[in-house]
């Protein structure tokens, strides 16, 4: 039975192959006969010239001239917006300007050119398309080279040409569409219009195209990866990313001639603003990402704003699915008689939930890489308790707030979209009841630690010592601590746990030293080394700059074994003590031998066997 039914799908496979070889063949016979009937039709192209009272030789110089006309403005202005210094509205504005004055100057001309009929809209057309390709080109422009920083020059230069290469294959792309929908104005043949169409437009616009994009492959692939450090994933995007336009482009350029040689109509504005939306969206996203790592990095910028920088990659990548949705799926969901304006409401709705639970989570975000740097610098320069306590608790309250929005943007989409979420919520509540009663480890750790970080037991960084182990504070989690051990090793201990916590990092350490001397050393010469000693440390700046109490003599206060101990101390900044003890043991040893006191070394007074 099985094979059976393999059996039928192989042939209603090859059948429908078969039928479409049958198709394209006999679209390509029609195609090659509607081009060998092109010359015929360009004969009665010519002759419909003179029944509106011109030639084509006068319509061409005048479209000539119209163009002039329309660039002047348009190259004016162009200039003025790339040289300008305003801001990227003022830009837009002023872009938004130039084209319509150019556009009120074309029309205009075309009127005083050709009085009415056919050679008046022909120059409208062609005044339309001038304004439309400048539009992209400045588009392209404003994409590519005005968002770059001006350190970047050596990019900014290899950018530049590649905008030129491409600017011409998008010139001779709009030029060769204005003349296909001239001709289509002037009643010219099927075949003398695909002729051209395919021959003079599409041709070249790929060879162009593609091969600006191949010989500038590595400068497109930095502009898609966007400012170092990035993900491993966005390099390897960006690396395969001229190919996957370059296969795009061909995938487009092949589709379209398989669907005019089988006489399929495609949806002309539907396929272009796809192949502009996929294309330009990868590049958008480099320069809105650098724009907002840029605004993360200024102070003048407020957290506010630069985490609605963060946002606005969220906002494009919506306006890009709303507008595939807009071309493609709406057109489909008519044909199945579903009731767009419920869907595109609801879409609506959790678009706007989408961008909120976004906006909340790079406020987050950026309110703990904020905090987090303003704790590396104060703790370069000396970290005081309020910014030092901050870099330790908010990234931990951060990724609770980031789960809690999650859980509740989830929740809100599901309501949006009718789902009673009451059961699901009850149900949860059980569930977590039941596992509360099961972990109650768990629990008790999660308890600890929030006492323990609320005491400020400890915090990022700072060594400490807690029963079964000691180390640096690498990773503060909701449940455990992890200590980086003096050899390396990494200890996690559960906050349950933890017992008494010794902080050896907080504030200051006194330092103290022991030495044994014999009982007839002067004390008081001893002191007066140690002060000297302690002069010496306090007058370099390296050891200084951590030397909170200089280094003393505490005197002789006690005899041990037929020995004299003499101690010493001096305050330092947690975790430089060692530097200064270092530097002080070498002091006392030398100044020891230049003055001949003996150190004496502690007395053995364990038994010795006799018989040994």
């Amino acid at each position: 039975m099985a094979e059976n039914t393999s059996d039928a799908g192989l042939t209603f496979l090859a059948a429908g192959l078969q039928q479409f070889a049958e198709r394209f063949i006999e679209g390509l016979h029609v195609r090659y006969l509607a081009w060998l009937a092109a010359p015929a039709e360009f004969e009665t192209f010519r002759a419909s010239f003179a029944q509106v009272s011109t030639s084509g030789f006068a319509m061409a110089s005048q479209i000539l001239l119209i163009v002039a006309i329309v660039a002047v403005p348009l190259v004016v202005g162009g200039r003025r917006i790339r040289i300008g210094t305003g801001t990227a509205w003022s830009r837009l504005l002023l872009s938004a300007m130039v084209a319509v004055i150019a556009l009120a100057i074309g029309f205009v001309a075309a009127r005083l050119l050709a009085s009415q009929g056919l050679p008046v809209q022909t120059l409208q057309l062609w005044v339309t398309s001038t304004v439309a390709g400048w539009v992209v080109l400045i588009a392209l422009h404003w994409l590519l080279l005005q968002q770059q920083p001006p350190e970047a020059r050596l990019r900014r230069s290899r950018l530049t040409k590649f905008v030129r290469d491409l600017s011409l294959a998008i010139l001779w792309a709009v030029a060769g569409l204005s003349l296909v929908a001239s001709l289509r104005l002037w009643g010219a043949g099927a075949g003398m219009i695909d002729l051209w169409g395919t021959v003079v437009v599409t041709l070249p616009t790929l060879l162009l195209s593609t091969g600006a994009i191949w010989r500038h492959r590595r400068t497109l692939a930095g502009t898609v990866a966007g400012p170092r450090p990035r993900a491993f994933w966005r390099g390897s995007f960006a690396r395969c990313w001229p190919a996957i336009v370059i296969g795009f482009i061909l995938f487009i350029v092949v589709n379209a001639q398989v669907a005019r040689t089988m006489g399929v109509a495609l949806p002309g504005g539907a396929v272009a603003m796809t192949a502009l939306i996929v294309i330009a969206t990868p590049h958008l996203d480099a320069m809105i990402w650098d724009w907002a790592q840029r605004g993360l990095n200024s102070p003048n910028i407020s957290t506010a704003a630069a985490a609605w920088r963060q946002t606005a990659r969220f906002t494009v990548l919506i306006a890009v699915i709303a507008s595939l949705g807009a071309l493609w799926a709406a057109p489909l969901a008519v044909g199945f008689g579903i009731d767009l304006r419920h869907v595109a409401l609801d879409a609506f709705k959790v678009a706007l939930i989408g961008m909120f639970t976004a906006f909340c989570w790079n406020l987050i975000g950026t309110s703990i890489e904020r905090v987090s740097r303003a704790d590396r610098i104060a703790a370069a320069a000396g970290s005081t308790m309020t910014s030092s306590r901050l870099g330790t608790l908010v990234p931990l309250f951060g990724s609770i707030g980031k789960s809690l929005i999650v859980v509740f943007a989830f929740l809100s989409i599901l309501v949006t979209v009718g789902v009673n979420v009451w059961p699901l919520i009850t149900g949860l509540s059980f569930f977590g009841l039941a596992i509360s009663f099961g972990t109650q480890a768990l629990v008790k750790d999660v308890v600890s630690g929030m006492f323990f970080l609320i005491d400020d037991a400890f915090r990022y960084g700072e060594y400490i010592e807690t029963t079964g182990a000691k180390g640096t504070v690498e990773k503060i989690s909701l449940r455990s601590v992890s200590l980086r051990g003096s050899r390396g090793p990494i200890a996690t201990v559960p906050y349950g746990q933890m017992g008494k916590v010794q902080n050896f990092s907080r504030d200051w350490v006194i330092d103290k030293i022991a030495l044994r001397v014999s009982m007839d050393t002067d004390v008081e010469l001893v002191r007066k080394i140690f002060k000297k000693i302690g002069e010496q440390i306090s007058a370099d700046p390296e050891l200084n700059q951590n030397l909170l109490e200089p280094f003393k003599s505490q005197g002789s206060t006690e005899v041990e074994d037929g020995t004299l101990i003499v101690k010493a101390k001096f305050m330092a900044k947690p975790g430089t003590q060692f530097l200064i003890r270092k530097a002080a043991m070498k002091a006392i040893l030398q100044a020891f031998r230049e003055n001949g006191i003996r150190a004496v070394p502690k007395p053995f007074t364990g038994e010795v066997d006799p018989n040994a």
